[in-house]
């Protein structure tokens, strides 16, 4: 892996007091097929906030049940859960009965973020660009509509379940014939299968955090993986993966791109953080938007980190920067003085 890093303008934020945050639940691990890796996330996130004196403990969702967070006192979650049951908007309804401020976006905007078919829909809907793409929901299609997919969008072709994180059964279709087996594979881990048009060219990701007009873009990241396959190995286990910052875009294109994240990221309603990953097409160096990230990874490979650090900020800031971000779709309203209630 290969990073060089980068000065910012927007520079380290400041820190925030630790006792501030009280008791701190830092949810990793759960039920999704991204459990390794959300639990490599959250064992950083874990030491970091210890290192800045934060009282956090670490909180398998998928071992312990979320009604302990109040029984024990919790007042603030990290989620640190990647994809299904901690991305998707159950935990975090779950955090808003429960009154307890959490990290990254509410209910709603996790719910369409996690799905890449009505994220392109909202972003479509308000003039943003993403590649043409093919819904296939099971029992709902055949053997020739797969077939025909090709002629449809091109080849190469991208297919991937709609829901699931991490490259996780995510496939590059050369020929026809690998349509079917690709298909399979991808409805076995999730009913909805999208296919997409394949973009070629620069591919880069880009983190935001902040919430509405306040929320900001770091620096952009050019991804360059063996063989252009960016697969979950490649994001996660290997070395070969080169992630560079600054990304050595032509001049202008790295600030077009952060303007268009933040569009993004806006119309669908997200705060505290997320990252977006765009293709760039080669001949035209027009962006498309590919899909969002609602809880980040934060492992030794991931990107947010990484941009960050390139912005000045260290992954302990980052980590306390974000859980002071933590809140609910639903506050609870403040009680004019006096007002004593049973």
């Amino acid at each position: 892996m290969m990073v060089t890093p980068a000065a910012s303008a927007a520079g380290p934020s400041p820190s925030v007091p630790a006792p501030s945050f009280g008791k701190v639940a830092v949810l990793m691990g759960g039920r999704s097929a991204e459990r390794e890796v959300s639990l490599m996330s959250g064992t950083g996130v874990l030491k970091a906030l210890q290192s800045k004196g934060v009282d956090a403990h670490a909180f398998d969702p998928a071992e312990r049940d979320l009604s302990e967070l109040k029984a024990k006192g919790f007042e603030r979650c990290f989620i640190a859960l990647h994809g299904r049951f901690g991305e998707d908007g159950t935990v975090q309804g779950a955090l808003e009965l429960l009154g307890i401020p959490y990290t990254g976006s509410g209910v709603m905007a996790s719910s369409i973020s996690i799905d890449k078919v009505t994220t392109k829909r909202v972003w479509l809907a308000d003039g943003l660009p993403t590649p043409k793409y093919r819904l296939l929901r099971r029992g709902a299609f055949d053997r020739q509509q797969v077939l025909s997919i090709p002629d449809e969008l091109g080849l190469p072709v991208i297919v991937k379940p709609a829901r699931e994180g991490s490259s996780i059964g995510v496939a590059r279709v050369e020929r026809p014939s690998d349509m079917e087996a690709a298909v399979d594979a991808a409805a076995r881990l999730d009913p909805d299968v999208l296919c997409e048009q394949f973009v070629s060219g620069d591919e880069v990701t880009c983190p935001v955090i902040g919430t509405g007009d306040a929320a900001r873009a770091l620096p952009v990241i050019r991804i360059v993986a063996p063989q252009g396959n960016y697969d979950y190995q490649n994001k996660y286990f290997t070395d070969d993966t080169k992630y560079l910052v600054p990304c050595g875009l032509p001049a202008g294109e790295e600030e077009a791109i952060q303007q268009l994240v933040l569009r993004a990221y806006r119309v669908l309603g997200c705060r505290g953080w997320g990252r977006i990953d765009v293709m760039i097409d080669a001949a035209t160096r027009a962006p498309s938007l590919l899909e969002i990230n609602t809880s980040p990874g934060m492992t030794g490979h991931s990107l947010v980190p990484m941009s960050a650090r390139a912005a000045g900020i260290s992954y302990e800031e980052l980590c306390v920067q974000l859980l002071a971000s933590a809140t609910l779709d639903n506050p609870p309203a403040p009680q004019p003085a006096g007002d004593a209630r049973p």
